[in-house]
């Protein structure tokens, strides 16, 4: 028997939540097909203009009647405007990482819509639990992305849940079934995963991109460097070793899509090349430590059947 995830007035009927992948891999055919099965469908906010979050909103929600989030990175230069578009169109979430704005459970409070932090220690999550969050996202080393944290999320997951008295949902390198039961063991209340539903017939990547998951095996994953100041995982490439170590590339239009930006390189460009099939020289693939596990690419309605059997 699934147990359901209750997070503040809402309820998600199979506690999986869906990441918001950037740069538009998480649009709205693949959150509104994650909240069609039962869990939390979310639209990776990052990146879009505002106009373009608001279609992607609305047209989440003609596909979908289910749970519907949305993702913004704190570090870009449009959160503020992007977070408060999300909330003026009612979605049922706000999720943020990659740094800590107190602004935004005031917004959340106003708007009447619920805030999922992003954390990596029990210090943040009580920091978090006090601004008002209405749940945890703790994620480990293991996530793809960018990350706050070298420690592994079994090492982290005890000491959030053990730290605040609002639902913990756990993230970082869970593909299968068998990841979620052991997480779920461990006291998570529930879990969210990316990889594998960027590798989804749904997601917005292209055909490319996901044969590039299917392909990669664990041990093409490492840590890479990124102009956001966080280290990001991701697949070894012919990109991913020219910025390694004091390799900068040069940025040819810069969009100021970030508040602060090392100028390393252009990591729009670089998310824009992975996400849309263009020239994988200059991509950076995001993927979390589990991808290896990945063989082939499936519905969300078949991705869902699988995992449903962790419960």
């Amino acid at each position: 028997m699934v147990k359901e995830l209750n997070i503040g007035n809402i309820k998600i009927p199979i506690p999986i939540i869906q990441g918001g992948m950037a740069v538009r891999i998480s649009t709205a055919p693949l959150a509104a097909a994650v909240a069609n099965e039962g869990g939390l469908g979310v639209i990776a906010g990052t990146g879009m203009s505002l106009q373009e979050l608001r279609q992607e909103i609305r047209k989440a929600r003609e596909l979908s009647q289910g749970v519907i989030g949305v993702n913004v990175l704190f570090a870009v230069n449009k959160f503020a405007q992007l977070v408060k578009t999300a909330i003026a169109e009612k979605v049922d979430f706000i999720i943020s990482g990659a740094g800590i704005s107190r602004d935004m459970y005031r917004w959340g409070r106003e708007g009447g819509v619920s805030i999922l932090p992003i954390v990596s220690s029990g210090r943040l999550a009580r920091m978090a639990e006090k601004f008002g969050a209405a749940g945890i996202i703790v994620e480990g080393k293991e996530a793809g992305g960018h990350l706050g944290s070298d420690r592994p999320l079994k090492k982290i997951l005890p000491e959030v849940k053990s730290s605040v008295n609002i639902p913990v949902i756990a993230a970082g390198g869970m593909v299968d079934a068998q990841d979620i039961r052991e997480i779920l063991n461990l006291g998570a209340d529930g879990v969210q995963l990316g990889t594998r539903f960027a590798a989804s017939e749904e997601s917005n990547a292209s055909a490319e991109f996901k044969e590039l998951y299917v392909r990669a095996g664990s041990n093409e994953v490492d840590l890479l460097p990124s102009p956001v100041g966080l280290p990001g995982r991701g697949i070894v490439n012919a990109f991913s070793r020219s910025i390694m170590g004091n390799g900068k590339l040069e940025i040819q239009k810069c969009f100021e899509c970030l508040k602060q930006c090392s100028k390393k390189y252009c990591i729009m460009d670089a998310l824009n090349n992975a996400c849309s099939g263009g020239d994988y020289s200059k991509a950076l693939i995001f993927s979390g430590a589990g991808v290896g596990k990945i063989k082939e690419i499936l519905s969300v309605r078949e991705i869902f059947k699988e995992l449903k059997t962790a419960f």
